[in-house]
């Protein structure tokens, strides 16, 4: 499997991209989660990307933060750099002023990208949730996109990823999942997000070897648990492949 660390830029992105590079495969790098700005998601991955050209870099793409001129350029900067693919989604609501609804969900937005801005060797990806039905889930898989992310991954949901994971091999489509692990220092920000943990630390290389063969990667985080999220990696490098 790959391993991507769930990237959250700061202001010091170079400093922390310099200290997990070596227990990465590469980055998802998020793009001012919840809302609350920060440094440019695609941005920075069309940084990381140069420095980094072997490392895999594939931000999250918030569509409520964005409209249509500007998810144009910054796909179209995504495109000349060569990252290695954009996660859409339309996000969380803002922290600050309305979301942008001009792009009214990913579809239209793919579709936008590829029949108006023309990007070229960009791929698209779409982001599932173990929230929706199975049926939902590979419904949208079956969609015009070139890979998949899946997030909400727990133990009750692992038979959703099973069945996506059987219809993405048969779509020839990458499949990655979060991989999100609770630690005693993260536990109020679990509460925020609202997500459910994969696991705990102490099991995240018995839950790890479950994802063999299911998955093309995870993207692994401590959320927001930045010594945890070293801990993380360095348990997950027997798994990198």
């Amino acid at each position: 499997m790959k391993i991507l660390h769930e990237f959250v830029p700061t202001r010091k992105f170079l400093k922390l991209a310099e200290e997990t590079k070596d227990l990465v495969d590469g980055w998802n790098v998020t793009d001012s989660a919840a809302g609350v700005p920060a440094p440019s998601g695609t941005a920075i991955s069309c940084v990381l990307k140069v420095k980094y050209p072997d490392k895999m870099v594939m931000p999250i793409f918030i569509l409520h933060y964005k409209g249509p001129v500007e998810v144009g350029g910054l796909a179209l900067a995504a495109d000349a750099v060569g990252l290695d693919g954009l996660v859409l989604t339309m996000g969380d609501i803002p922290k600050y002023g309305e979301p942008i609804k001009m792009l009214k969900s990913s579809e239209e937005a793919r579709d936008f990208l590829r029949t108006t801005v023309k990007v070229k060797n960009l791929k698209l990806g779409c982001l599932l949730t173990a929230r929706k039905s199975v049926e939902e889930t590979i419904a949208r898989a079956r969609g015009d996109w070139d890979f998949i992310f899946f997030m909400r991954l727990e133990d009750k949901t692992f038979p959703i990823l099973e069945e996506l994971s059987k219809e993405c091999k048969r779509l020839n489509k990458p499949l990655y999942s979060y991989f999100l692990v609770g630690t005693a220092k993260n536990a109020e920000i679990m509460k925020i997000i609202g997500w459910p943990a994969t696991t705990t630390m102490e099991h995240v290389e018995e839950t790890a070897a479950k994802l063999e063969g299911m998955v093309d990667g995870i993207i692994a985080t401590c959320a927001g648990d930045y010594e945890g999220d070293l801990t993380l990696l360095k348990k997950l490098q027997k798994f990198r492949k």
